[in-house]
């Protein structure tokens, strides 16, 4: 997002002779989220906008003049969406595609290719530009910290065609070797698992309650309620304990991609 609107902020939280602590007390925040907004790397949520004009007197100036987002995502991840690129702790489960945030250009493509009603090739261009925009959080070598969970299934079903396939797969080990990512699989020989159900995305936060989200067939949730957070993060805790170790996991990976075709 463009920081003069965070700028704009700070110059009203300053003029009213305010601290960082004092504006995020008024408006029941915390220091932390207001350094993030005034340094542009948070959109404030409609509420969080309300509670600011109200502390600072500014009408509803932050209200209205909300910084415009431009990723292209279905409604219902829309939230999620937010909630992702401030996450400190991601932990994914995938029953049938890559996560979001690990899938190359092609791969993306192919799987967006799949939507109904069909879209046109500007659409679907604007789609896969916003979910290669997630991939961002990668950019940072240390944050967020990143587990994904994927049935084996998400290796054995051709997306976009062999090559595509052996290309997402061999990204996915990269990031593994790299240690930004942290990867386990489910094998077929389990059988049935707790996570079964849907895919499913844990978040953690530095200032705010864990939160997670479900989706199923265009329908998607972000769950905040602490006692449902809780029994999600107890299912995720009791699959990845059936999965492969991170070295058997980065093993398989590698066959599977050599079954697609590719050659080191």
């Amino acid at each position: 997002m463009s920081n003069t609107y965070g700028e704009w902020l700070k110059a009203q939280r300053e003029a009213a002779g305010l601290t960082q602590q004092d504006l995020a007390t008024s408006a029941v925040m915390t220091r932390s989220h207001i350094a993030h907004i005034e340094a542009g790397r948070r959109v404030p949520s409609k509420e969080d906008a309300r509670r600011l004009d109200k502390a600072l007197n500014t009408g509803n100036v932050l209200s209205s003049f909300l910084p415009e987002d431009d990723a292209v995502v279905a409604d219902y991840f829309e939230s999620a969406l937010s909630l992702e690129q401030q996450a400190v702790m991601l932990r994914e489960f995938a029953l049938s595609f890559v996560p979001g945030i690990l899938q190359t250009e092609r791969y993306a493509r192919a799987v967006l290719s799949t939507s109904f009603p069909p879209v046109s090739e500007e659409e679907c261009d604007r789609l896969v530009v916003t979910r290669l925009q997630r991939a961002k959080v990668l950019a940072d070598p240390v944050r967020p910290v990143v587990w994904a969970l994927l049935d084996e299934a998400v290796l054995r079903r051709t997306v976009g065609g062999p090559e595509t396939m052996a290309e997402q797969i061999m990204h996915m080990v990269r990031l593994v070797q790299s240690g930004r990512v942290r990867i386990y699989i489910l094998p077929f020989g389990l059988g049935v698992h707790p996570l079964m159900q849907s895919m499913l995305t844990l978040m953690r936060f530095e200032d705010q309650p864990p939160v997670a989200y479900s989706e199923g067939i265009q329908v998607g949730k972000v769950h905040d309620s602490p006692a449902m957070v809780a029994r999600l993060e107890g299912t995720y805790d009791l699959a990845l304990g059936d999965a492969m170790p991170l070295k058997e996991s980065l093993a398989l990976m590698r066959a599977t991609a050599k079954d697609y075709g590719h050659r080191d």
